[in-house]
């Protein structure tokens, strides 16, 4: 018998309780949705059909899902349950299955988390961003700390052992002294996994035509590093340029991506990658509602020059790098031949190197990660 390959899931949930200053993602606030709601998730289960039938079939073993968005936990949970029961009826799960919700403080009680928990969700994602309070405002968050810390206290009290902490550096007025107060806040509450971004200022968004006081570009490699050394102090091992979990509490659901591993989306501007053909979703809530999961403009078959470029630039960003064994398994081509004189250079510039087999980037390419990656590209 055949081994099934395995597949990741993502569901995108696009409401929110309110569109944060800096957000880009494809969302819409909650209040003007309300009629949408239902309708939306009753698509979401059609296309799960659907996708199951065009794409996956039996062949596949779903090794991980993650509700993202928006704000999933802004919906009732019996959304939630509902779509997760039929993903479970449609695909063959692995009986250790990360399954991943993202919350936001604040949109979420005892009972919500419950049914989560009930519903086999074992991984809970919180979106704290900070823990200082002008912070937040600054951000346009609609929580305080106060709120995230009792959520958090009430996600272990039900039951979940498996919870990431999604901090954000370098956004205005922000100081490496109040970064390093962020971090040892979130320490304290030891979480399995902290997620620690900084802030770009996208175009389209409020923050993008206001005038911000951002953290010099020394203050943020200080922050950078810093974080790198506290975490790792207090037990968490960088396996992304921005990820630290503790051991055996990595994201399991990011590294397919980052390794360009199967995985299906299901939800307006969802995208779904299954070997060399990429999908992605329209952007239209109207036609969305309508069934009209896909564009054909939307589905784009691969070339193995784009494929070997994906694998360099999203394999880079993790700290184990691309293994040279793997890249020549799957392409066909080493990466010295298909990349003449590129490692080599960012070898005698110390921003990647090259060990056992694997190629990855040092300390400093960390920093100029975006610069050494686009060569792939």
């Amino acid at each position: 018998m055949t081994e099934k390959k395995p597949l990741s899931l993502y569901v995108h949930i696009p409401f929110c309780i309110k569109k944060c200053l800096y957000c880009d993602f494809l969302s819409f606030p909650l209040k003007s949705q309300t009629q949408n709601i239902e309708n939306y998730v009753n698509q979401l289960c059609r296309e799960i059909e659907y996708k199951n039938s065009q794409y996956s079939g039996e062949e596949y073993r779903v090794i991980s899902v993650f509700f993202g968005g928006g704000t999933p936990s802004s919906i009732d949970a019996r959304y939630i349950e509902k779509i997760l029961c039929k993903l479970r009826g449609v695909f063959s799960f692995d009986k250790d299955a990360e399954i991943t919700i993202e919350v936001n403080p604040g949109t979420v009680d005892e009972d919500k988390l419950t049914t989560y928990y009930k519903a086999g969700i074992n991984r809970l994602s919180f979106g704290l961003q900070s823990a200082c309070d002008e912070e937040l405002k600054t951000l346009g968050r609609i929580h305080n700390y106060d709120t995230f810390e009792k959520n958090f206290a009430l996600a272990r009290r039900v039951g979940f052992t498996n919870i990431n902490v999604d901090l954000m550096s370098a956004i205005p007025n922000q100081t490496v002294a109040s970064w390093e107060w962020n971090l040892n806040q979130i320490i304290r509450l030891n979480p399995e996994h902290i997620s620690a971004y900084s802030l770009i200022v996208e175009e389209g968004t409020p923050f993008y035509d206001m005038e911000l006081k951002l953290p010099s570009e020394e203050d943020e490699r200080a922050m950078y590093a810093m974080t790198g050394d506290k975490l790792l102090t207090a037990g968490y091992e960088q396996y992304e340029i921005s990820n630290y979990g503790k051991p055996g509490f990595e994201c399991k659901h990011n590294i397919v991506y980052w390794k360009r591993g199967d995985y299906l989306g299901f939800g307006i501007s969802a995208a779904s990658l299954v070997g060399n053909l990429r999908i992605s979703n329209v952007t239209s809530m109207e036609d969305y509602l309508l069934g009209q999961y896909e564009d054909t403009e939307t589905k784009e078959l691969l070339s193995l020059q784009e494929e070997m470029g994906e694998a360099m630039f999203l394999g880079l960003r993790m700290t184990e790098g691309v293994s040279e064994e793997a890249f020549v398994k799957r392409y066909g081509i080493t990466i010295t031949d298909q990349y003449p004189g590129v490692i080599e250079k960012y070898v005698r510039q110390g921003l990647l190197e090259r060990r056992k087999g694997h190629i990855f980037l040092t300390k400093e390419g960390m920093n100029l990660a975006n610069a050494v990656m686009c060569e792939f590209v």
